[in-house]
């Protein structure tokens, strides 16, 4: 079995569970060594079990590092933890950089407060820009990083409640595009824009949302759910939704897509990871 991303080094942030975890797998399975981040002290054991398992399932190094990347303090010490790990014979270089940790608090316009607005931009937008920074001194000289912000279809879609969320979204992808320009000696930037994923996030939307979406979730063509292809509880679930949200692993292959030798002349673009919820 090939794997293209032998030696290299890739930070994953908010990837103790969920697409970040999922991505973390896909990058693992080709041979990059990981840092798997987190924030919550709660989140440690998970963290550590997580790249103690990649590490013995695809004999590669995997660390967890606890930082919180919405702060400056976090976004240093993430990149100084990879440091210490991952420096050999003086040489220390990121080449592949995943900002996927973010938040959502969802509530309509009247109700959106200024610490959901607050604390929604500082992990979403500020977190991505402070990490970025920070291990941009790290990135290769060549062409050959890879930067992939986690979007989401939030930024066009208009979805309501969502008025703090797609905002934030909208701005990661903005600043994809200028990043793709600044550092195009370095690395491609890209952004990809899942719609809905299974996992916590997703099941905590309340009826009302999953209500408003579900017109969009009807004309997605790949979220149709299939007897015998998809488990029953799927499948089930999909006949009171309109449709199935994306498997982790899905939009995780996309990511891991963009990581490759072969996406070097993709960069500035949001690819779409959400089953034709979105076609552009």
């Amino acid at each position: 079995m090939t794997r293209p991303l032998e030696g290299k080094l890739g930070i994953v942030t908010g990837s103790s569970r969920g697409i970040g975890a999922a991505i973390a797998e896909n990058l693992a399975s080709k041979g990059c060594n990981l840092v798997i981040n987190y924030t919550s002290p709660s989140s440690a054991d998970v963290a550590s079990s997580l790249a103690t398992q990649l590490s013995s399932t695809h004999n590669i190094r995997a660390v967890a590092i606890q930082a919180d990347v919405g702060t400056p303090e976090g976004a240093a010490s993430l990149i100084t933890g990879a440091r210490e790990h991952f420096t050999e014979s003086g040489r220390f270089q990121i080449d592949i950089l995943i900002n996927n940790a973010g938040i959502a608090r969802n509530n309509l316009l009247p109700r959106v407060t200024v610490e959901d607005f607050e604390a929604t931009y500082r992990v979403n937008v500020l977190g991505p820009l402070l990490v970025t920074q920070a291990a941009e001194p790290y990135l290769p000289h060549d062409r050959s990083g890879r930067i992939i912000n986690i979007s989401s279809i939030s930024s066009q879609a208009g979805f309501v409640t969502q008025s703090v969320y797609g905002g934030t979204k909208a701005a990661l992808e903005a600043m994809t595009r200028t990043w793709a320009r600044e550092l195009s000696e370095r690395a491609t930037v890209n952004a990809v824009n899942p719609g809905p994923v299974e996992g916590p996030m997703y099941a905590a939307n309340p009826p009302e949302f999953l209500e408003g979406i579900r017109g969009w979730v009807l004309h997605a063509p790949l979220m149709r759910a299939r007897e015998g292809v998809d488990p029953d509880d799927v499948v089930r679930d999909a006949r009171e939704s309109g449709g199935r949200p994306a498997y982790t692993r899905e939009v995780a292959g996309i990511v891991g897509m963009l990581c490759g030798e072969e996406s070097g002349w993709c960069t500035g673009q949001v690819v779409s990871a959400n089953g034709g919820m979105i076609m552009q």
